[in-house]
């Protein structure tokens, strides 16, 4: 699973997309898995970065998964129409 920074705007975002790369390049699961759990500052930049995430993802012919993401993120999400590209995990609290 890879784990998003605590902070990502658009001043992180070229640098943990470089880093998430990498780490997805030498994860040899079926689904990418990425944990947003720790976000706690971030803006429209998350939304670009998990975007580009989901795109190799498909490139590489893997799942992709978020898990763990802020409301608040899930609402930047709505907001730009991207809820398709970027189903978020139910939180285990929200699991029925």
């Amino acid at each position: 699973m890879l784990v998003l920074p605590e902070v990502l705007t658009l001043r992180e975002a070229g640098t943990t997309l470089n880093m998430l790369a990498q780490a997805m390049r030498a994860d040899d699961a079926a689904t990418l898995t990425i944990d947003a759990s720790s976000l706690r500052s971030f803006d429209t930049a998350a939304v670009a970065v998990l975007l580009e995430c989901r795109r190799l993802a498909n490139a590489w012919h893997k799942g992709f998964d978020v898990r763990g993401a802020p409301p608040k993120l899930g609402e930047l999400v709505r907001l730009y129409g991207v809820e398709s590209l970027l189903a978020f995990a139910a939180p285990p609290h929200a699991a029925h």
